[in-house]
């Protein structure tokens, strides 16, 4: 383990209304969320293994990590190292084989899908590495996405996804749709709608590998500016040795495992 740089401290979390939760479950995340204690990430003795016809192949081999609020952390690796698994389980997107995974105070296997609906909503941004923007929706609207589903008033949600936008460098390209813009581009509109949400924690998944040299460093300077500015914790991965200078803390996955 490699580190760059001195930890931030993160900005006071927002206020999260509830949403289709019964009250007791939404107000359970809500403390965790909000409760800056806790480990923004705790990985335990993780194992993944996947079923191929009669075969099962190992993803990961027992990783265990623990990522604090407002760092700025990557995972290095080839290709099938093990990075997308993980990043996966973190995100809800998956469940282990064992071990526990938990996010801002909450262990992911023990939600419902209910739960990790709202746990995503809520605590987690995600940049993926193909962007995943809605073809026939505007760049704002795009962004405002994740709003729409918190049923955030228009009169709110507005506001923030024009400053979110803006801080992108987009206000020109609002109603543009993603098929009228370059890669660089897009990505930009996925790092805004990660952030728009104010989440505690934002995982990307290769962002600069769809991207020219010249643009991946754009892109990662302004993820580690938007990481300033907001206090989130950032956890991506990478192939990419020339981007680790930008991280605070890195790992090095090989085969299934963190090594040092």
């Amino acid at each position: 383990m490699y580190k760059y740089g001195q930890k931030k401290r993160r900005l006071k979390p927002g206020t999260f209304p509830p949403l289709g939760l019964k009250p007791r479950g939404f107000h359970a995340l809500k403390r965790s969320f909000c409760d800056m204690t806790t480990p923004c990430v705790s990985v335990h003795e993780v194992v993944k293994t996947y079923r191929l016809g009669t075969s099962l192949v190992p993803a990961l081999q027992g990783i265990s990590l623990e990522v604090a609020d407002a760092e700025f952390v990557a995972l290095c690796g080839a290709s099938g190292s093990g990075k997308t698994t993980l990043l996966n389980l973190i995100g809800g997107l998956d469940q282990p084989t064992s071990g526990s995974v938990t996010v801002a105070g909450v262990e992911v296997a023990t939600c419902t899908d209910s739960q990790l609906a709202e746990l995503r909503n809520r605590a987690i941004g995600f940049i993926f590495q193909t962007f995943n923007l809605i073809p026939v929706l505007s760049v704002y609207e795009n962004v405002e996405y994740p709003l729409v589903i918190r049923r955030m008033p228009r009169s709110e949600r507005q506001p923030r996804v024009e400053a979110m936008v803006a801080a992108v460098g987009l206000r020109a390209f609002m109603a543009h749709k993603p098929g009228e813009l370059s890669g660089g581009q897009m990505q930009r509109v996925a790092i805004a709608r990660a952030l728009v949400t104010e989440p505690r924690l934002v995982l990307a998944d290769e962002p600069t590998a769809n991207l020219d040299s010249r643009t991946g460093v754009a892109i990662l300077e302004l993820m580690q500016a938007m990481h300033r500015q907001h206090g989130t914790t950032f956890l991506f991965s990478t192939h990419d040795h020339q981007v680790l200078r930008y991280a605070d803390t890195v790992y090095q996955m090989q085969d299934g495992q963190l090594r040092a």
